[in-house]
Formats: C-alpha cells, sequence, structure tokens
C-alpha cells in the first residue's frame, strides 16, 4: 500500500488548517500571566522514566516554572487542580491511557475543559488525538500511517512555519531534533472539536521497520489548539531531551500555562 501523501494534499491540508482553525490564542489571551506556572508532569514510573528528569532540567523555579510529578492514582484523585497545565511525556500512549483508567482522563479532560494547559510529547500527542478508542479526544488529528506508528528513532529535521517561530521563540525556520516513533498527526474531522493549527512539519524522516519513505515528510510534528477554555500544544518528537532544541519545549510550555485556571 501506498503511504505517501501528495504534495497537493499537504497543501491543501495546511491551507484547511489555518483556514479553519478557530484558534488564535494570542488574541483571545492578550496578556502574559506573570506568575510562576504550575507544570504537573505525568510520571507512571518509579522515577526512573527519562521524560519527567528531562523535563525538570530546565523546567525550573529560575525559568519560571514549579513542577511536579503525578501518578496516575494521584491524577484519579483531583490532583490537577492544584495545577496550571499538565505534561504528558514519552512512553507509550495506551499504557498512560490504561494507567489512568476512565476516573484520570476524565480528570484531564474537565482541567483542560476548564482552562488547564495539557502539553503531549509524543506518546502524550498519540494520548491527545481522536485516533484511538483509549484517546483523550482533545485534538482533532488522525495518525497518519497508523500501520507504521513504530517506524524507529532518529533526528530529523523540522520546518517551523512563521507563528511557529513567533510562539516557539526560535531563532531558525528549521530545527533539529530527536524523533522516536511520534505520531505523523494530520486533520481529524470531528465536528464537535476546532481545528488545529500546525507550527512545524516534519521536513525529513525516519523510514525503517517496513516504513515507506516519503510518507512522514510533510506531516505534522508540533501543533496547537483549544479545547474548551483550555491550551493544548502537541510535540511528536523530543526536543525535551539532551539535544534540544530545550528552548521551544519551553516556550510551548509557558503558552501552554497563559490559560484560564485561577
Amino acid at each position: 500500500m501506498n503511504y505517501r501523501i501528495p504534495s497537493l494534499a499537504i497543501g491543501l491540508t495546511l491551507s484547511l488548517c489555518a483556514q479553519f482553525c478557530v484558534l488564535s490564542a494570542d488574541e483571545q489571551q492578550t496578556s502574559v500571566s506573570p506568575k510562576t506556572a504550575r507544570i504537573a508532569i505525568y510520571d507512571h514510573s518509579d522515577g526512573s522514566a527519562n521524560g519527567p528528569k528531562n523535563l525538570m532540567q530546565f523546567l525550573t523555579a529560575e525559568a519560571g516554572f514549579e513542577c511536579k510529578r503525578v501518578t496516575p492514582k494521584e491524577i484519579q484523585e483531583g490532583v490537577l487542580r492544584d495545577f496550571d497545565t499538565l505534561i504528558m511525556p514519552g512512553g507509550s500512549g495506551s499504557l498512560q491511557s490504561s494507567k489512568l483508567g476512565e476516573q484520570g482522563l476524565k480528570h484531564v479532560q474537565e482541567f483542560v475543559r476548564d482552562g488547564g494547559g495539557y502539553v503531549g510529547i509524543c506518546a502524550g500527542s498519540y494520548l491527545a488525538t481522536t485516533h484511538y478508542s483509549w484517546s483523550l479526544g482533545l485534538l482533532n488529528a488522525k495518525v497518519w500511517d497508523r500501520t507504521h506508528w513504530a517506524r524507529g528513532n532518529g533526528e530529523v529535521t523540522l520546518a517551523l512555519s512563521d507563528k511557529g517561530c513567533q510562539l516557539l521563540d526560535a531563532e531558525q525556520a528549521e530545527l533539529d531534533v530527536l524523533y522516536a516513533q511520534g505520531p505523523l498527526l494530520v486533520p481529524d474531522n470531528k465536528a464537535e472539536l476546532p481545528g488545529y493549527e500546525v507550527l512545524a512539519t516534519f521536513k525529513t524522516e525516519v523510514a525503517t521497520k517496513g516504513a515507506q519513505e516519503g510518507s512522514m515528510t510533510g506531516t505534522h510534528a508540533i501543533v496547537r489548539t483549544m479545547f474548551g477554555k483550555g491550551r493544548v500544544i502537541c510535540f511528536s518528537p523530543h526536543p525535551e531531551s539532551s539535544g534540544g532544541p530545550r528552548t521551544i519545549m519551553t516556550a510551548g510550555v509557558r503558552w501552554a500555562s497563559q490559560g484560564l485556571r485561577p
């Protein structure tokens, strides 16, 4: 089966996202909150998971963040009420969903709908989509070439939009970043959800384990949207890793944390 997205389809996809995305969060939220952003970082490990450890290396008090690891059980018990933003890091989106359970997933949805921020990284982006039965349904997106989701790891180049450069404090429109089998995002058509805005696409790709060459390039790597009153930003790759660029992750978390939480 041919999984390549024709270049015309890519252009139409980008155009439709830009045209119909109801999000213009910079216009909806014109002031930046001066308060320290309270960040919950999901972790169902024994503390050994790399994602939370990497994030806490640079989302520091000096940078304007107060971070704490939270477990699925704590989310089920309502701990998110004490935070501005939830980060769902890498790992397994389906396992994250299973650990959270029905109650935890409901609490995350309500938290974002009521004005909380959501930052998905790799697995956390899979979890945010509308694609799977176990998804949160925060992001009106499907996963392209789902069959070859485990396409391999490696460094890729991102092409940032003008808005992506501005929002993510990127000085260059092309950035190299670690990719580790994150979702290749394309729009879904859920009428109850707004579209999303594309901040970056994949300019290069990883195509191993049977994945067809050319099927990844042009798909959406970093996107943002609104879910109710809350801000959602999803990163397919791993800018929080030691190779960075961590500045774009910092900017993305900061944007997500400027919602309407009291």
